[in-house]
């Protein structure tokens, strides 16, 4: 499939034989929450994924998700409390077992940084409080709006107030530290609010001392985040829709059109966007997914994302073989749809040091639209051809071929980018011919097709992409 399948690992799906089955299925990449789970349990998932890549010659990517400035109440007496609408209750940022009177909650500047009148949302939305007063030091006085069950340990969403947190906790920069020790090919960073959020996350990857470099992904589930949704797309390597607090912290209705504008966004300045939260959520207890939850994948797809997350329905859920598997058979039927295709930009900043490249790439994909090219092969040491060739979204499959392993599990995130390992790409005598031999071995092209070939000339410079050439195969 073009489109990619991102299934998050948990109690469910951890095992060696039911990651197997979801590989086999469809499973493209495998996310790690670091909301949930130990590092030993986590490099455990780890452990197993390198290995089944080992044994069967794949390359699927680990997504590490850090948890963030999550804010959760804390523990509850006689829990759950019944709040009527018009009842007060005090939030309070001393660390307190609560009860109907007094909760604890984990932000420490919550008294200081919410105004009056503002809106409070516990529990996924499910109860909305409004700021009646503050003393300013740690207990804010608040009053329910809607009423309802107050459960301990519930997130908390501060849609209208300016959150003081940093983009990463203390528990982020431990896991962090876990996740640059190991072979983790993307990290996911939550709760951004500025492209200023990527660039510290950048620093710190950068400043790691050996280990890996995963490509960072921002989520976009605040207020914030979409007011700056492009200064963080330039900024970031890719972008994860996460719809679950984004439909929290903003009108629910406004998401849709948020989702097609970030990705349009996306599409355009060549970055690969993922749309996730309840995708096939139903599946999580049934076997088959709601018609409703079928066309939110179908549309998502027609939207033009690169991949499809599935979180609950695979870490916790009863069926996740079978959610992969059927999400899998949503997407090669709408795959048929001529109009997901050639979504391509022209590059148009000449001074971009990467404007020669780009072109060089742009033009790829319109040769392999106007003479109905079958594939086009690249060798991408970094995997940034292999990105704006995605971004382009080309019928034609797109065939990349690469020396470095870590490299190549990055690129199963990609949409319609099929790679290949191969060290004798630094050969530049019989680079071509190595590729449509393998090609061919493989039954993934045959004799007669037309073949587009991008590559940098001489290639063992590895270089930037100068050079189109149209074969027949």
């Amino acid at each position: 499939m073009k489109t990619k399948i991102i299934a998050t690992i948990g109690p469910a799906s951890s095992d060696k034989a039911t990651l197997q089955r979801m590989i086999a299925a469809g499973l493209d990449v495998c996310r790690l929450n670091f909301s949930h789970g130990s590092h030993e349990d986590h490099l455990k998932v780890i452990t197993i994924i390198h290995e089944i890549n080992r044994e069967t010659g794949g390359s699927v990517a680990i997504m590490a998700d850090l948890q963030g400035p999550k804010i959760r109440l804390g523990e509850i007496t006689h829990a759950p409390v019944t709040l009527a609408p018009g009842d007060r209750i005090i939030f309070s940022t001393k660390m307190i077992t609560g009860d109907a009177h007094k909760v604890y909650i984990s932000y420490d500047a919550f008294a200081t940084d919410v105004k009056v009148g503002e809106q409070i949302l516990v529990d996924d939305g499910k109860l909305a409080f409004k700021v009646l007063s503050s003393n300013h030091q740690d207990e804010v006085m608040l009053e329910s709006v809607n009423g309802g069950l107050l459960y301990p340990r519930k997130g908390v969403n501060l849609p209208e107030t300016r959150v003081s947190l940093p983009s990463l906790t203390e528990k982020d920069h431990q896991d962090l530290a876990f996740i640059l020790q190991h072979e983790i090919h993307w990290l996911a960073l939550s709760f951004v609010r500025s492209a200023a959020d990527i660039r510290y996350l950048r620093q710190r990857i950068e400043a790691h001392q050996g280990g890996f470099k995963p490509r960072i992904i921002a989520k976009i589930e605040k207020p914030q985040a979409v007011q700056h949704m492009e200064e963080i797309i330039r900024e970031t390597d890719a972008v994860m829709i996460a719809r679950g607090d984004l439909g929290v912290e903003m009108p629910l209705q406004t998401v849709p059109m948020i989702q097609k504008r970030i990705i349009r966004s996306c599409l355009k300045a060549g970055r690969p966007v993922i749309v996730a939260t309840q995708m096939m959520e139903g599946m999580i207890d049934n076997i088959r997914p709601t018609r409703a939850e079928v066309n939110d994948v179908a549309n998502s797809v027609l939207d033009g994302a690169d991949a499809l997350m599935l979180s609950g329905e695979t870490s916790v859920g009863k069926y996740p073989v079978e959610t992969v598997a059927t999400m899998e058979t949503i997407l090669s039927e709408i795959e048929d749809y001529e109009a997901i295709y050639y979504q391509q930009s022209p590059p148009t900043d000449a001074g971009d040091i990467r404007f020669i490249s780009d072109s060089v790439l742009y033009n790829a994909c319109e040769m392999a639209r106007q003479t109905q090219a079958e594939a086009i092969l690249v060798i991408s040491h970094s995997g940034y051809s292999a990105l704006r060739l995605s971004g382009h979204r080309p019928r034609a499959a797109v065939f990349v071929f690469t020396s470095s392993r870590y490299v190549l599990c990055q690129l199963s995130l990609l949409w319609g980018v099929t790679a290949f390992y191969d060290d004798s790409v630094n050969d530049p005598g019989h680079y071509f011919e190595m590729m449509r031999t393998r090609l061919l071995n493989e039954n993934l092209i045959k004799p007669g097709m037309l073949l587009i070939n991008v590559l940098s000339s001489p290639v063992w410079e590895k270089g930037y992409s100068n050079t189109i050439k149209l074969l027949t195969c």
